[in-house]
């Protein structure tokens, strides 16, 4: 285990930070708050302490895979610590526990919330809430990649932060990839907080919303969420997290004009499919009492947008729909967004990836001798790939049992226990019960918030970064 470079990085990381806490702290000038003088103090301190972790040089700067895990895996956790300390220092969050169940569901776009009145809170303290949403959706190392010495080792960061069950490149040089990727991240951003100011939103309330869409993440600034908002905002901010919800390789194919392999995407045509299927269903279950037709396919496609892409966004209190809605809402948390996006659960492409085993298997009982090769947007899946996605899945039941069980501690009813799970490692924000919508995280235990940390830092990083840490043999010296 290359300690140093492991130290390096983090390093790096700290210094990344620093200057990420720059910009609430000019927003906390701007409105003349108090508070912003703890922002500057952290990114002071965060950045002292990375230059001083720095100094040691590795004797090595080869970076295995194991250890490009563990740079992913320590990272998000120091980041939420590191990002909490604003919050705590000002009193804004005033437990340790909770500042940094808050940062963590913001960096992993869960959107989960321990707070209960969000509009006392100040506003560089919002800004930097939303923001964190932002630096998580697209992967705080993809983008120190970009500026970061290259190094040919830097796709094993990439693969252990992206999610999906396989990463590609969009061109030869994983540098270019990160700016690439980036570059589209941020002029969508950039069209959603123009559109939503032009729409009639408060340009401060734009941008935190168009962060929380840009990440999937869900920290509103209001208590209400998005409800109070326009129905022109709400269509916005629907339209917004579907196509962050999107594989970014598409946006890649249309800026390079190959129109034709966007009918390959098998992933992104599913996803939309399964949203229409989804949006339709909800539709007719709430028709009758959102008044209209047109009210009713506008909130439930504003609804399913945001748990399918695991934004956490609401407009309505959807715990207090039917079962079949409501039925529909937790099916579309385990579905999730698709690969390559900034959206979280398991994946479409990976749910495709087990319909086509099924079919498969299928085909070899019938036709014992047929050879059947698994193909994914027109290209055969190896079997490194499939055996990764079954692995995780097993993976995933683990943890989620192993979760769900700490959490049935507190004896709380099981609707309320399973979706805050669900809700957590899926990094949606809402679940049902007393975390639906208009609820939050803020009565349970401190046990079940670090619980609950660790299954948003896993969920996000698709469990292996944080799992391979808990291993023995990880952290022998060679």
């Amino acid at each position: 285990m290359n300690y140093r470079l492991i130290l390096q990085f983090l390093g790096s990381l700290l210094q990344f930070e620093g200057a990420f806490l720059l910009l609430p702290f000019i927003v906390g000038l701007y409105y003349h708050e108090s508070q912003a003088k703890y922002l500057l103090i952290i990114a002071a301190a965060a950045a002292a302490i990375g230059t001083l972790m720095r100094i040691i040089k590795p004797k090595s700067k080869k970076l295995h895979p194991k250890e490009g895990f563990i740079v992913t895996a320590l990272s998000w956790l120091l980041m939420s610590l590191t990002g909490a300390m604003p919050f705590f220092i000002s009193g804004e969050i005033p437990h340790f526990t909770d500042a940094v169940f808050e940062t963590a569901s913001g960096f992993t776009t869960t959107g989960a919330s321990i707070l209960t009145d969000i509009e006392g809170m100040a506003r560089c303290m919002l800004f930097w809430r939303s923001f964190t949403h932002w630096i998580g959706g697209m992967g705080v190392l993809v983008f120190m990649l970009i500026f970061l010495k290259s190094s040919a080792d830097e796709m094993n960061l990439m693969k252990a932060e992206s999610p999906g069950p396989s990463v590609d490149k969009l061109v030869p040089r994983v540098r270019t990839t990160a700016f690439i990727l980036y570059a589209m991240y941020t002029g969508l951003t950039i069209v959603s907080i123009v559109s939503l100011y032009m729409a009639g939103m408060p340009f401060f309330d734009s941008v935190c919303i168009s962060f929380g869409s840009a990440g999937t993440g869900g920290f509103g600034v209001r208590s209400d969420s998005c409800a109070s908002y326009s129905a022109l905002c709400q269509v916005i901010i629907t339209i917004s997290i579907i196509l962050f919800g999107c594989n970014f390789k598409i946006y890649y194919l249309i800026i390079s004009k190959k129109f034709k392999d966007l009918l390959k995407c098998e992933e992104v045509i599913c996803y939309l499919i399964i949203f229409s299927l989804a949006v339709a269903i909800v539709c007719i279950c709430i028709v009758n009492e959102a008044g209209s037709v047109g009210e009713s396919v506008r909130t439930s496609a504003f609804q399913v947008a945001s748990i399918m892409t695991t934004t956490g966004y609401a407009t309505v209190d959807f715990d207090k729909w039917n079962t079949l809605a409501r039925a529909v809402m937790v099916l579309v948390m385990f579905i999730g967004a698709c690969a390559g996006s900034t959206g979280g659960g398991i994946k479409v492409s990976r749910w495709v990836l087990y319909f086509k085993q099924i079919k498969r298997e299928i085909s070899k009982y019938t036709h014992p001798r047929s050879v059947n090769k698994i193909r994914l947007d027109g290209n055969v899946v190896d079997e490194d790939t499939i055996r990764g996605a079954n692995v995780f899945l097993m993976a995933y039941a683990c943890v989620f049992i192993t979760s769900f069980m700490i959490i049935c501690l507190e004896n709380r009813d099981l609707v309320t226990t399973f979706t805050s799970v669900a809700a957590t490692i899926n990094n949606i924000g809402p679940g049902l019960g007393e975390v639906g919508p208009m609820g939050g995280f803020s009565t349970f235990s401190g046990l079940s918030k670090w619980v609950f940390i660790f299954d948003m830092i896993a969920g996000r990083l698709e469990l292996f970064p944080v799992l391979i840490m808990f291993a023995p043999s990880t952290w022998k010296k060679k």
